[in-house]
């Protein structure tokens, strides 16, 4: 006995070693700064970034946040990533109970009865049997060891899926809400329009009657009247649409959505920080999932390559033994065993093989995804700099246009009413100036859904508040 006990610590010291590559993070060419930054900018500091600040300071309209915050608790794509953080944590004890000692109890109890027959006596037997037995398969080569990092790793990759989710809803949520937003600057826009056009309509019919103009002119104001009409019932649409989208992206079923601050009273700031490449594999979720995934499929190859080696196995069992249930626990009834098992794969047809070729594949395809995420990552963020800049840029053009368009439709109305000018002169300006208008307010959007996406891009909008 003590030497089979000798002989099992001698086997658990062993069992230390693992076979398979220990994971090293590969090394990946980061650039020094982000493509689409200022030229003129200094180099930031690695904590100064726009995604190291919290979904609530840069999101600042009340109202946005409090849809935020209700997506978080209630977006069914939040709550099924959860329940996979909870599936891949059972996994992760399954897999751990593998490598440990499997003890089990059971009873038995059997008794016969025969009566006498022509050839045989009548006979009567019992026996009772309670035992206790253990069965360990030692980790000997690490391959439950490595089976269990595995999990752990994809354990870690579900919770920065989750991570992820939460980010893109964020970003979902406030992409859409200054989305709605601005089709309500539209809306606005148009009944005001509206409401201008009818009334130089009417002054027109007036001095039609009058034969101070002609019906042409009036067929023309009808044009403009028309114009502005007909893009309500269209905005009207797309409004609720837009709101039955949010409500989705809460949880809720379809309904309204509170607004908060205009389109063009939402702060941001003129420049954002970006922060060093670098700092962006530490704080980008799909980039933190993709290593881990690639630290399973790391681990994974441990586990193919163990198969290589024995199986070592060590059985135990021990228990009480009668004839008699009244003498189980008593007299000479005790019984115990203590074996051990040693299997060697000699021939398997490839398999082993083909399965350690099979685990070092897929653990270069996480390498590559891996790689391919960080520079995907890299021109995201490249991407959302130079169109938040543009964009900027583009809407202080509008703006400019949206005044002189302004403008030239008042001259050209001052000039209808002084008899110097035809009406076509005032249809064509008051077409420019409504298009111009709308065309500002999709100008704003454009600059805040840029934010959004250099906030996205980033890797913000995860922090829990």
């Amino acid at each position: 006995m003590r030497r089979l006990i000798a002989i099992s610590l001698v086997m658990l010291l062993l069992s230390g070693c693992a076979v398979g590559p220990n994971y090293k993070r590969p090394s990946v060419t980061v650039p020094g700064t982000y493509r689409g930054t200022m030229p003129q900018e200094p180099a930031q500091p690695a904590a100064e970034s726009l995604g190291d600040q919290k979904w609530w300071e840069v999101f600042q309209d009340r109202q946005l946040q409090d849809l935020i915050h209700t997506a978080l608790q209630q977006n069914y794509d939040v709550r099924i990533a959860a329940t996979r953080i909870l599936q891949a944590q059972a996994q992760v004890g399954i897999t751990r109970a593998d490598g440990l000692p499997t003890i089990s109890a059971g009873a038995q109890s059997v008794d016969q009865r025969s009566a006498r027959q022509k050839f045989f006596p009548a006979f009567e037997t019992s026996a009772h049997q309670v035992d206790l037995s253990l069965t360990w398969d030692l980790d000997f080569w690490g391959k439950y060891r490595r089976a269990t990092e595995s999990a752990r790793a994809t354990l870690l990759a579900t919770q920065w899926a989750r991570e992820a989710v939460i980010s893109s809803l964020v970003s979902d949520v406030a992409a859409a809400y200054f989305q709605l937003r601005e089709l309500d600057l539209e809306l606005e826009v148009s009944r005001r329009t509206l409401t201008s056009r009818q009334d130089s309509l009417r002054i027109t019919q007036m001095l039609a009657n009058g034969g101070a103009t002609s019906m042409l002119d009036v067929r023309q104001a009808e044009q403009l009247v028309f114009t502005a009409a007909e893009t309500i019932p269209d905005l009207e649409r797309r409004i609720e649409q837009q709101e039955n989208f949010i409500s989705t992206l809460l949880g809720n079923n379809p309904g309204p959505i509170a607004r908060g601050a205009k389109l063009t009273e939402q702060p941001h700031a003129p420049e954002v920080p970006a922060g060093l490449p670098s700092t962006l594999l530490e704080r980008r979720p799909d980039i933190r999932q993709a290593e881990a995934q690639l630290i399973a499929a790391n681990a994974q190859i441990g586990v193919a390559k163990a198969a290589y080696f024995p199986q070592i196995a060590l059985t135990a069992n021990s228990g009480f033994q009668s004839s008699a249930l009244t003498s189980l626990f008593t007299g000479p009834a005790g019984l115990w065993s203590f074996g051990g098992s040693l299997v060697q794969p000699i021939f398997a047809g490839g398999r082993i093989r083909s399965g350690v070729r099979f685990s070092e594949a897929r653990q270069q395809e996480a390498l590559l995804i891996y790689q391919q995420t960080i520079q995907q990552s890299f021109r995201g963020v490249s991407d959302a700099l130079v169109e938040y800049r543009k964009d900027r840029e583009f809407r202080g053009q509008q703006e400019q246009l949206a005044f002189s368009a302004q403008d030239a439709a008042r001259l050209s109305e001052t000039r209808y009413r002084g008899g110097a000018t035809s009406y076509l002169e005032v249809l064509t300006n008051e077409t420019n100036y409504f298009a111009a208008e709308l065309g500002l307010a999709q100008a704003h959007l454009n600059e805040l859904l840029g934010l959004v996406r250099i906030y996205r891009n980033l890797g913000g909008g995860w922090q829990e508040q």
